[in-house]
């Protein structure tokens, strides 16, 4: 072996500028998966730790996920006549017995839930108009499923309570108004009643969609802005495990026919994006493994050609064709080694400059820079992949030279 590894790194300093090419590709390859990795994983844990922190776990809304079946397609069901056009009956919309639906959840062990009433409105001061997401909350209840109160940045929600009509702005929601605390809004349902209501709070979520368009006001406020006395069209619930949430979410609507979403199924495209991006990193960062692996296959191929003669002396002696095989996968080895050591310290360097790059980024998340995450993991992965391409890359055309037949290489050379 150690013969052996004595020859594989004589031929790795003898070849050195194909040999550095060789561990630059390697390199750089593991290099960019790091902070690449780190990059992305960072933006995606991020969001979802906001969106599991900001969003309660799961929804009940007042509808079906799928629509009850006709009376004409129960009773003709896969009969020969087929009816078209026909208007689904008119029910109102809302929980029923939803105090009840709230005891039954409330006996759940690890289970939060809050009622709300959810619908839109115009917020209106003095020339603007701005179309918001109205949402009427229990305050005491509302604190137990979701954040809103730590992302409070003015006023209180326990301020919705001391006031004849508060509301609760996003952040920009208010910028878009051109609001601020205390400012008197006129609130405009769909049904068109109006309602003047005072700003009493300001809160910032981190997610963009939430922080612009929603708005938060006492459930009983809400249900008459729009005319819906003693409605509540949403259960909002929050678990300790969030694991736990689809599964629960599906014996809920099992048990109860309303539709419940866990919070995976409400961010499905955003995190069906996230899928394709980890997707397209992979397959960049190994298609620049590979390059630097035809390097290395290129090099053991030259090396086998040049040395065909010592090979066959080394065969003549004694070496046996795993011996032959050994010494050139070592040379793949070491250059592998070298390079992954040399990327993991360049990994290490581009994603402590990302961390040092300061600027505002405004999209499904406000961040003021990159949102990195630096695992161990990272590098294992990247290191683990860049050696054992290298060792394939030298493994296939040493099976060349272990079939070097000594005697026939002795008479040509004759």
């Amino acid at each position: 072996m150690n013969l052996a590894l004595d020859i594989a790194f004589a031929h790795v300093l003898k070849r050195r500028r194909q040999s550095l090419v060789s561990v630059l590709g390697v390199m750089l390859g593991v290099g960019f998966f790091i902070a690449m990795a780190s990059m992305m994983q960072g933006f995606q844990r991020d969001f979802v730790a906001r969106v599991i922190d900001v969003q309660p776990h799961i929804v009940i809304k007042d509808e079906f996920r799928d629509p009850p079946p006709q009376p004409a397609d129960r009773t003709f069901a896969g009969g020969a006549v087929q009816l078209f056009g026909l208007k689904p009956r008119d029910e109102p919309r809302g929980i029923r017995n939803a105090r009840g639906l709230i005891a039954a959840i409330q006996a759940i062990d690890g289970v939060a839930v809050a009622p709300t009433l959810t619908g839109q409105a115009f917020m209106r001061y003095g020339t603007r108009d701005v179309s918001a997401t109205l949402i009427g909350i229990e305050p005491q209840a509302e604190r137990r499923v979701t954040n809103l109160e730590k992302d409070m940045i003015a006023g209180t929600i326990e301020a919705l309570q001391g006031v004849a009509n508060g509301v609760i702005l996003g952040e920009g929601l208010a910028r878009k108004l051109g609001a601020g605390l205390g400012t008197t809004l006129t609130l405009v349902s769909t049904e068109g009643t109006t309602l003047k209501a005072k700003v009493v709070g300001l809160f910032r979520s981190g997610i963009t969609s939430i922080d612009n368009f929603q708005a938060y006001a006492l459930l009983k406020k809400a249900q008459v802005v729009q005319d819906r006395p003693n409605v509540i069209n949403q259960l909002r619930l929050r678990l300790a495990d969030v694991e736990q949430a689809q599964d629960l979410a599906a014996r809920l609507e099992a048990r109860f026919g309303y539709r419940a979403e866990p919070w995976q199924e409400s961010n499905a495209n955003v995190l069906g994006i996230f899928v394709i991006q980890n997707a397209i990193m992979y397959s960049t960062v190994g298609a620049i493994l590979v390059v630097a692996c035809f390097g290395i296959f290129n090099v053991v191929s030259t090396v086998i050609y040049e040395k065909t003669r010592d090979i066959a002396i080394l065969k003549s002696i004694g070496f046996r064709e795993r011996d032959i095989k050994r010494i050139f996968v070592l040379q793949g080895l070491l250059v592998g080694i070298v390079g992954t050591l040399c990327g993991w310290a360049l990994g290490y360097g581009l994603v402590a400059l990302l961390a040092s790059l300061r600027f505002e980024i405004e999209g499904f998340v406000r961040t003021q820079g990159f949102i990195l995450y630096r695992s161990p993991t990272h590098y294992l992965v990247a290191g683990g992949f860049a050696i054992l391409s290298s060792v394939v890359a030298a493994w296939l055309p040493s099976r060349r030279a272990a079939r070097v037949n000594p005697v026939d290489i002795v008479r040509g050379a004759a």
